[in-house]
């Protein structure tokens, strides 16, 4: 077990050195939220609503809402102010006969160990509690916040029952109370009997969590079958940005060095026209390839001015049409 706390128990001019361990644990199954697609858990960000920004920790402050919607902010140094003088010390404040506390006041269980050489003064207390038969009514302060304890033996060990404030124990308001109830005097005599019949001693290990143990069978009966998902790993997203950038850095210096590969070939001033006809060059030569044989026959039907004309203009312009049809197929 690892101690939650530290300090001592004041008990009237001695002081007991102790740590607190916590006296119980939850065995239930814990689930997680997931994508029912592929397993994938399902995450909460902790975001701002006022400007949508996602925060750190360290940007989290305890906030109180006032009556009139504002908010009180305070701080951890705030809290370390604060006059607290439980933080460290568990303060005997009465005895009192353990069956004066209803247990409806008990809240959570802690465990008591001697810490260094403190375990004499332990063990006085622990005994003269013991041989008293009586419970310490104690204060103590954990987690920033003062609570009420019971201190008593429990097999050789001092236990720390912290207690409900009795303003914060609600009271039972219903109707049925207000009303004149009655029973017959043969029914309340049966169920005296019934539970006469009933009574024993009560022994915990009799008692078993049937719902825990149907859940794990119901797990391993799936993992067995193979019902289960193995969620992907997903990067981090700081990592993906990082990459994506660096990606895009390295797309666009390729790019330029490409471009400066290519720029020599022509002069500067047609710089642009090269460009823009570099990619589609070889699919005008494969155009260039079939007009031949139409232009033949027509010079053959055509007089000789009309093919000179026709072979003049080829030589001024024949370069154009091609590159359109390249451009439009591109």
């Amino acid at each position: 077990m690892r101690s939650i706390w530290r300090g001592a128990v004041s008990f009237g001019l001695v002081s007991i050195g102790v740590k607190l361990y916590s006296a119980t644990e939850d065995k239930d199954i814990r689930f997680h939220q997931v994508h029912a697609a592929d397993g994938g858990r399902v995450k909460y960000r902790r975001v701002c609503s006022i400007d949508g920004e996602e925060l750190e920790y360290a940007d989290i402050a305890k906030g109180y809402e006032l009556p009139s919607g504002e908010v009180v902010i305070l701080t951890d140094e705030d809290f370390d102010e604060l006059p607290l003088s439980t933080r460290r010390e568990i303060e005997v404040l009465e005895f009192v006969d353990q069956g004066e506390i209803d247990p409806i006041m008990f809240e959570k269980t802690y465990y008591l160990e001697p810490d260094g050489p403190a375990a004499r003064p332990y063990v006085l207390l622990r005994d003269a509690l013991e041989n008293a038969g009586q419970v310490a009514i104690t204060k103590i302060a954990l987690r920033q916040r003062e609570s009420l304890a019971a201190l008593r033996v429990r097999d050789g060990v001092l236990v720390l029952h912290t207690m409900r404030w009795p303003d914060e124990i609600r009271r039972p308001d219903f109707g049925f109370l207000d009303e004149d109830i009655s029973v017959r005097p043969q029914e309340l005599k049966m169920a005296e009997a019934l539970i006469g019949s009933m009574t024993t001693e009560f022994d915990p290990e009799q008692f078993t969590d049937d719902y825990r143990e149907a859940m794990t069978a119901l797990l391993e009966a799936k993992q067995s079958g193979g019902e289960v998902a193995q969620p992907a790993e997903v990067p981090d997203e700081g990592a993906a940005v990082v990459d994506l950038m660096s990606a895009l850095r390295r797309s666009v210096e390729r790019a330029r060095g490409g471009a400066a590969d290519e720029a020599p070939e022509k002069p500067p001033a047609k710089k642009a026209a090269s460009t823009r006809k570099a990619a589609p060059r070889a699919t005008a030569a494969e155009a260039e390839e079939k007009p031949p044989a139409k232009k033949a026959a027509a010079r053959k039907a055509a007089p000789k001015k009309a093919a000179a004309g026709k072979s003049t203009s080829r030589a001024t312009g024949g370069d154009k049409p091609p590159a359109k049809r390249a451009r439009r197929s591109a």
